[in-house]
């Protein structure tokens, strides 16, 4: 427990640990100091005055240094001649604070009303307008009337893009900025994308961007839920609703394992009468996201009301795919698979935990087999020996170790690389282990480079690392990697954190960098990977696209239920419309094993229903038990039969609790425009360790580099790919790349290929196009193929010729 000290707030006695600032202090109380540079999240900076408080402390001895006493035996306090900012001071014992008496009044009213000397009077069309900090502040601590002549305002553009108009995800007007540095703060010190800052000095002070594109990080759209004011908004939210008509509703990021709590913010069009997300907001949660979110999931919604959206049932009839009926439809497939002697299921990791529940339960009445469409293993490691319940990055610091093997953090799991970043600069040992640089080696304290195939040797050597460590943490990722290599490469981590007894504890154990959101969820529900596409009489194919991942189908009828009409759909013989996340309830199981509820916003698309609507229909066709009535009530079966999930429930999972920084409540300018969280906190399952059950721990080989004497090509994850879930979104395709290859200077002068040149990629007889980077990131003999942009899917190493066109 840190040290507590006493102060006084006001005349209220208030305890605070030591080193607290006296504006949180007295935030813990409920005494809201107004802020507009100051947010709990960032290093105090006391640029705007707002905060400014009168400190009286205890009186010293000059000489004796004892507290000097009046004649009642108290100690004597004397207060600064000058009024000093809460968001530096920190408290002392004794201390006397007074935050509301004349002295601290004047002085606030008059740095609103400077503020207000060259701020527009545009509040009615203001997108911050109903929830502006600056707003509310001049309603509470504003002098009612300018002395200031109109004509004399400074005038800014008010329309500047960060970036060009074609690209730009944030925009400012500079009229509305008060220069409070939260952006460029949060940039540079939370995000470690240095790409804005200030330009100009004095009253022509002003935010410029210095990247190419502009505001070039992935974490950009944060700063517009921290600006105090309308300066910066995002593109797709710019002038498109006021806050009081929006609806609001939970939800759980999809696209990669961290989880982020969301709220998505809805109205209803009054001309066409269709509900639409404006905009997609960060939901609190310290164990999970805290208060941020990264551009994929904040402009990553679009796909949800893409025109081209399945909406209702298709049957193949000769050759060509038609509109059917549901009951049709749902016939024929019962038909199909009640004369089918094999059966089985292709489930993707986006699928809730209902749905996968449900698509195992209609395999194992049939005796088929569902399988995880996902080219990474080791999910029933995490099981074992996953990190310890109440394990959270926010508290990792000194005595921490945190190992992070063959993971491009950034570009797979946005939030994990912030947190994992922050916890380094607090003091935890970082250490990086890959076969190509990545950007958090800039925070590691150790960087271990090995050749692709040496993942497992290379994590046996951190031994020594590991024995030292209070605290350990690995995150493993399929970086380089297919199932194979990074099943072994899991057991190998797993084996060293059993060795030096890091299981069973908060802050200790085994992180999944999944390539989706609910990879683990099919793991505890019993659905794993295997090498290849079992051939079966029927399969059921659900949120997976094996055939555009360039899989063949072995199958005599494929049934797919998807959002759009992928390459795996259009071979099918029934493709059935499901509902987006959007649309629905249902649950995610985040790489922490944080079990997390999600509520629908918006109506469903046409006639889709939830994955698991359509698996229990399915199921009532061939005589089983009756359609459960809701997510929920599918949820309770979970409950009861999977193990891990024992005594869960959508209550319990709704739960939440008090969390600081307060956020989202009457005081906006304190913590942003984040979220406070009151639909749901989530709950983490326990691991085998936890739990006391035994496990094994079993011996792994090393891999070993792919044989050939030319150039092996290997699967990377860039954060912006073309995936049926985020390639509909217009706003980022900008900012998505085509298909391209990274190549090392010397192999790319072997082959005469210079940076930025047309190439066709040579992959298991089949050629492809792609543009190749020369840019010092491609280990020699390495080709980096990313994944999802087009070019040739990879399950691990594979040999690839490559040639200029």
């Amino acid at each position: 427990m840190p040290d507590l000290v006493k102060l006084r707030i006001d005349d209220v006695e208030v305890q605070a640990p030591k080193g607290t600032l006296v504006a949180d202090a007295a935030k813990r109380v409920g005494n809201d100091i107004p802020v507009f540079c100051y947010h709990p999240k960032m290093p105090p900076v006391g640029m705007c005055r707002m905060c400014l408080v009168e400190v009286g402390r205890v009186q010293r001895d000059r000489a004796t240094g004892q507290v000097m006493t009046d004649e009642n035996g108290s100690p004597k306090i004397a207060y600064a001649p000058k009024l000093e900012t809460a968001c530096t001071v920190p408290v002392e014992e004794g201390m006397h604070v007074r935050t509301a008496n004349g002295k601290v009044k004047a002085a606030r009213s008059n740095v609103v009303e400077f503020l207000l000397t060259s701020h527009p009077l545009d509040c009615p069309i203001c997108d911050k307008g109903g929830e502006c900090p600056l707003q509310n502040l001049t309603m509470r601590h504003g002098p009612g009337a300018s002395r200031f002549i109109y004509s004399e305002k400074i005038h800014f553009d008010k329309h500047v893009p960060l970036g060009s108009e074609d690209d730009a995800l944030i925009y400012l007007d500079r009229e509305r900025c008060i220069q409070c540095a939260r952006c460029v703060r949060f940039s540079d010190e939370i995000a470690g994308d240095p790409v804005i800052g200030f330009f100009e000095r004095g009253r022509k002070l002003e935010i410029v961007t210095f990247s190419e594109p502009g505001f070039d990080s992935k974490f950009s759209g944060n700063t517009t839920d921290l600006c105090p004011v309308g300066a910066l908004t995002t593109a797709d939210f710019r002038f498109g609703a006021r806050p009081w008509e929006l609806t609001h509703s939970a939800s759980i990021c999809p696209h990669c394992p961290v989880g982020c709590n969301l709220h998505l913010n809805t109205r209803r069009s009054g001309v066409s009468g269709k509900t639409a997300i404006k905009r997609v907001m960060p939901r609190q949660n310290e164990q999970v996201n805290e208060i941020w979110i990264c551009d994929k999931g904040r402009f990553g919604h679009h796909f949800t009301a893409s025109a081209d959206r399945l909406t209702t049932p298709l049957i193949k009839k000769n050759g060509k795919l038609e509109e059917a009926s549901w009951d049709e439809a749902l016939d024929l497939i019962a038909a199909k698979m009640k004369t089918a002697s094999t059966l089985s299921a292709l489930a993707g990791g986006r699928l809730s935990n209902e749905d996968l529940f449900m698509l195992i339960e209609l395999m194992d009445e049939r005796g088929g087999r569902a399988q995880l469409h996902s080219r990474m293993g080791g999910g029933d490691l995490i099981q074992k020996v996953g990190v310890g319940v109440g394990a959270n990055f926010g508290a990792m610091g000194t005595g921490a170790t945190i190992i992070v093997a063959a993971s491009d953090l950034e570009e797979e799991a946005p939030i994990w690389w912030l947190r994992v970043k922050q916890a380094a600069q607090r003091g935890a040992t970082l250490i990086v282990a890959n076969a190509r640089p990545t950007k958090l080696d800039k925070y590691a304290t150790h960087k271990v480079r090995y050749a692709y195939g040496d993942e497992v040797n290379a994590v046996n050597g951190l031994a020594g690392h590991a024995a030292k460590a209070e605290n350990l943490v690995i995150m493993f990722g399929s970086d380089g990697l297919g199932l194979t290599a990074s099943t072994a490469l899991a057991q190998a981590c797993a084996n060293l954190l059993v060795s030096t007894k890091h299981v069973g504890k908060p802050n200790n154990g085994l992180i999944a960098v999944w390539p989706r959101a609910n990879d683990q969820g099919a793991w505890d529900m019993g659905i794993a990977p295997g090498d290849e596409v079992a051939a079966s009489d029927v399969m059921i194919v659900a949120a997976a696209d094996p055939v555009g991942d360039g899989l063949e189908l072995r199958s005599g009828f494929t049934v797919v239920s998807e959002l759009f009409l992928t390459a795996t759909a259009r071979a099918a013989d029934v493709v059935l419309p499901a509902q987006a996340f959007t649309e629905r309830e249902g649950t995610f199981t985040n790489g922490e094993r944080r079990v997390q509820r999600f509520y629908p916003a918006a109506p469903p698309v046409g006639q889709s229903k939830p994955d698991w609507q359509i698996f229990a229909l399915i199921g009532e066709r061939l005589g089983y038990a009756k359609t459960k009535t809701s997510a929920a009530a599918v949820f309770a079966e979970i409950a009861k039969t999977a193990p891990r999930y024992e005594g869960l429930s959508y209550q319990k999972l709704a739960q939440v609790e008090k969390q600081f920084p307060d956020v989202g409540g009457a005081d906006l300018y304190y913590g942003g425009a984040a979220f406070e969280n009151t639909s749901g906190l989530g709950m983490q399952t326990p691991t085998m360790a936890e739990r006391g059950e035994g496990f094994a721990v079993n011996h792994v080989a090393n891999g070993r580099r792919h044989p050939g004497d030319g150039l092996i090509a290997v699967p990377t994850t860039v954060l912006y790919d073309r995936g049926a879930t985020f390639a509909p979104s217009e706003l980022m395709r900008p900012r998505t790349p085509k298909a391209y290859v990274e190549l090392n200077s010397a192999d790319a002068a072997k082959l005469g290929i210079a940076d930025g040149e047309a190439v066709a990629l040579l992959v298991n007889g089949k050629e492809t196009p792609a543009v190749c980077r020369v840019n010092g990131r491609a280990p020699e003999g390495v080709a980096l193929v990313p994944q999802s942009l087009g070019g040739p899917q990879l399950n691990g190493a594979t040999s690839v010729a490559v040639k200029k066109v």
